[in-house]
């Protein structure tokens, strides 16, 4: 189903901004595959109808390349005597100074999609463009924007010292899918635990989403877009990866690991049945590529060994483990058993990956709107042999931490997992040295009991403290009220 184009208004006011300016500006616009910078793009044009020139590389050889951008260029110059089918400039400089030429006298917005194919097939285009925007394009009244789907190779060629174009560009902007405050736009009549559930399936990849039909329910969206044969949604995990790398199943391998359950290099090595070498050096291209990522303790002041792999994005994550071997059974067009086999583990699938990470958002969303009584540095979980805690939000010179336990159940929770966070993990989470106060929180898809409630108000009045901390409060939170305050704060 096609949307309208939502949301993204703070990074289409970055591009008026930069239209706005008496300068030359370069912006390097950055995301991954799906997530809308081609949207945001074309969107902009259309808002503003200001004079602009779109073009997107695609991947093929540099000459077609040039062919192609050649004939954008002389056809936007020429809008009523187009180029000959053969047209073609005879070098990127020749392009690029009839582009200098029509920046002239007039603001021109330039706007080069997909740069990283560009890059693929002629490396030598970044020294290029450096000379150019050096000696020629940045003295003209050009907005130059370059886009790309490549993260590792954007980063290396604009964001890294030793690149040519470091230091050219005036803005850079890393385009995010949109986070889960978004969909009640996209699915308003939708209660918050199904847009969970989609959310855990898709995260906030526009591209995703727009395939789903919000008349629909959430079985028939997965049976229609998700367990059909030859789905297009099917060869995205490959496609994604090829973006990166020419030989994938290594890396399937491992994302295949990480998906059931194994977080260590020691235990990826064992599921993948990968040498350890291997998993090391492919788990720095996946890192590269922001698919997957190594957190550690949040409280450890120094490098940590104790380092668990995680898939960020919450497709793979949802392929890697519901559907990745289940491809025999797609192809034949047998549904049920995959249908039911992702019912009967979502509950505890939300709860050990979404649930936690959309209550550490909140979390630090809530201490930015100052709705916490501490504002935290950063957030994110700690463990050690002892404890784990699913989040923390510490500030590490006014020595507060917020702790909180988050429980994915459809029933009301009553006071016990919120007194095992306060009298068993929290000593054994909370760091040593220094004094601490500690604020909690407890979040619940269910709700919370009167006796619950009653604790909340007892640790209030009287605080619990350890040997070098001491309790600030406690509150507890539901999904309806995360959810609302999501969809507030995204705004």
């Amino acid at each position: 189903m096609k949307f309208k184009f939502l949301g993204r208004q703070s990074e289409l006011d970055v591009l008026n901004r930069l239209w706005g300016s008496e300068n030359a500006e370069f912006l390097i616009l950055f995301g991954r595959r799906r997530v809308g910078k081609t949207a945001l793009l074309t969107e902009w044009i259309q808002r503003t109808s200001h004079r602009a020139l779109y073009w997107v590389a695609s991947p093929t050889s540099t000459a077609l390349q040039l062919k192609s951008f050649s004939q954008a260029v002389y056809n936007f110059a020429n809008p009523s005597n187009p180029a000959p089918d053969n047209f073609t400039y005879a070098a990127w400089e020749q392009a690029f100074q009839q582009v200098a030429n029509l920046a002239e006298k007039q603001r021109l917005a330039l706007f080069v999609d997909e740069f990283t194919y560009l890059l693929e097939v002629d490396p030598g285009i970044s020294g290029l463009l450096q000379n150019l925007w050096d000696h020629l394009l940045s003295k003209r009244n050009l907005f130059l924007v370059l886009s790309g789907s490549h993260l590792g190779m954007m980063k290396r060629e604009f964001l890294s010292y030793q690149a040519p174009l470091y230091g050219r560009a005036s803005s850079q902007l890393h385009l995010q899918p949109f986070s889960f405050g978004a969909t009640r736009q996209f699915f308003p009549k939708y209660s918050a635990v199904d847009r969970v559930a989609i959310y855990t399936m898709f995260g906030g990849v526009p591209a995703y989403l727009e395939r789903l039909d919000p008349s629909k329910s959430i079985s028939q969206n997965i049976r229609s877009q998700l367990l059909t044969p030859n789905n297009l949604l099917q060869a995205e995990p490959r496609l994604l990866l090829q973006d990166f790398v020419t030989e994938p199943h290594n890396y399937i391998a491992i994302l295949n690991a990480i998906a059931n359950g194994a977080h260590t290099i020691k235990e990826i090595v064992a599921v993948a049945g990968l040498p350890t070498g291997h998993v090391n050096k492919n788990l720095s291209v996946l890192m590269e590529t922001g698919f997957v990522e190594r957190r550690v303790p949040i409280t450890e002041e120094k490098p940590s060994r104790s380092g668990r792999y995680h898939i960020t994005d919450p497709y793979l994550r949802f392929y890697f483990r519901f559907l990745a071997g289940r491809q025999d059974q797609l192809a034949l067009g047998i549904q049920d058993q995959a249908l039911a086999e992702i019912s009967k583990h979502m509950i505890n699938f939300i709860g050990q990956y979404t649930w936690e990470e959309l209550c550490r958002e909140w979390t630090l969303r809530a201490g930015a709107a100052k709705e916490l009584p501490f504002l935290p540095d950063k957030v994110g979980s700690a463990w050690n042999t002892e404890a784990q805690v699913d989040v923390v939000g510490i500030n590490s010179m006014n020595k507060t931490l917020i702790l909180g336990e988050c429980k994915w159940t459809t029933t009301p929770n009553d006071r016990r997992p919120v007194a095992e966070l306060i009298e068993e993990k929290a000593p054994n989470i909370i760091p040593t040295r220094g004094k601490w106060k500690v604020f909690f929180l407890a979040f619940s898809r269910g709700g919370w009991t009167s006796g619950a409630r009653a604790y909340q108000i007892e640790i209030s009045k009287q605080p619990v403290a350890g040997q070098n901390w001491i309790s600030t409060g406690l509150r507890l939170v539901e999904l309806d009220q995360l959810d609302q305050d999501l969809a507030r704060w995204s705004r």
